[in-house]
């Protein structure tokens, strides 16, 4: 027979719980607690008062109440005092920031990528900007370990980038390179750069309250991150996601990744920018280029958005066949593409996706931009604390 659970393994459950409540949704009363985790109070206070000797929450009187009686005390998460460092390797530049419990980014660096550097290139400035900030760490302070995403396919067990073909590597340690550069006890987890950007939004941005979502982030290439059932998608050795791969024109474009009509060589900024006459160009400042000219009646830029609209919107009635989401978010440069084809998408999509899994389907931009790689890079390291807040 199977035994149930102890005790003491519903206590930790509980101050989990609690615990990722208020990193989440930030300062919550008491009485909220209460109310959302189905716990009586003297359980929310007892909890409460541990996570509080653990260092990892606070809690004080509102400053202002317009109810009579005794206010609840308001539960806060310790976001200076407990934190993670959240790195990025991009197509472009590479960030670093020291994020607080709660999702607060307490400060953040970066430096531009140039084509061409490789792994142990990338990560030297990434370590210099955690060494940087380690110095300006408040005293009594706790690291819970560092989160990296890379614009690429991560193999989960150590880190290792299997490809990353708009970033020009193969069979790159990025994690044992940077664990090295780091040094120290920090615990290090490395993960898809659309995959954690899916994180931070499911948890903070545009699909918060959604247990099905498909985030696309494109720039050179295209990835996804994917939520089912509140959980995500990665696959078994973490390489989900890499819708950009998904061939959709078989007599297409080569792809970087050595096929070819890949989804990304007709919705991606080369295939943008070449048919828009741009093709000698790069990055987001050429992609809104060509959407300011198709703004101001430019035909041939507006001829390379329906073209690429066309094209997004056939890939997204696919995935919404095949994953049935609330919500598609549309990252990187597709945000700007989506922002002035949003019909042509739609009206694809439409023509494609099969009635029962599109007709409830909500297009989205991303609330957090830029932040979500960072935040969601965090969200990995914190993740070992809130399913066990007393782990050491």
């Amino acid at each position: 027979m199977r035994v149930g659970p102890s005790q003491e393994e519903v206590r930790r459950h509980n101050l989990g719980t609690l615990l990722r409540y208020v990193h989440v949704h930030g300062a919550t009363s008491r009485a909220e607690l209460t109310s959302r985790l189905g716990l009586n109070r003297s359980t929310i206070g007892a909890l409460t008062a541990e996570l509080i000797s653990a260092g990892l929450v606070s809690e004080a009187v509102p400053k202002q109440t317009r109810r009579a009686g005794r206010p609840s005390l308001v539960v806060r998460p310790e976001s200076e005092l407990v934190f993670a460092y959240a790195l990025s390797i991009e197509v472009d530049r590479v960030r670093a920031a020291r994020v607080g419990l709660g999702g607060r980014i307490l400060e953040q660096h970066e430096s531009r990528r140039p084509p061409g550097m490789g792994a142990d290139e990338a990560v030297e400035p990434l370590a210099r900007f955690v060494r940087a900030m380690r110095d300006r760490v408040p005293g009594g302070a706790r690291c819970v370990g560092s989160g990296l995403a890379v614009a690429g396919m991560v193999r989960r067990e150590d880190g290792m980038v299997r490809l990353a073909p708009t970033i020009g590597w193969v069979e790159e340690p990025v994690g044992a390179a940077l664990r090295a550069e780091l040094g120290g006890p920090d615990r290090l987890i490395v993960g898809n750069h659309a995959d954690v950007c899916a994180l931070a939004e499911h948890a903070r941005g545009a699909a918060v309250g959604c247990d099905n979502v498909i985030y696309l982030y494109g720039d050179v290439g295209v990835g996804a991150g994917i939520v089912a059932g509140g959980r995500r998608v990665t696959g078994h050795g973490g390489y989900g996601g890499e819708v950009g791969h998904m061939v959709v024109n078989p007599y297409g474009r080569p792809c970087d990744c050595g096929s070819r009509g890949c989804w990304e060589t007709e919705i991606g900024e080369h295939a943008l920018l070449h048919l828009s006459g741009r093709g000698d160009r790069t990055g987001r400042d050429a992609v809104l280029a060509v959407v300011d000219a198709a703004v101001r009646g430019d035909s041939q830029a507006q001829h390379a958005l329906r073209h690429v609209g066309d094209w997004i919107g056939l890939g997204v009635g696919n995935l919404v066949n095949i994953f049935n989401p609330e919500v598609v978010i549309f990252g990187g440069t597709l945000r700007d593409v989506y922002l002035v084809a949003a019909a042509q998408i739609r009206s694809r999509l439409n023509a494609v996706g099969l009635p029962a899994c599109r007709e409830h389907v909500r297009l989205r931009t991303p609330e957090l931009g830029a932040d979500a790689a960072l935040i969601g890079a965090a969200e990995l390291a914190f993740d070992h604390l809130l399913d066990d807040p007393l782990v050491s």
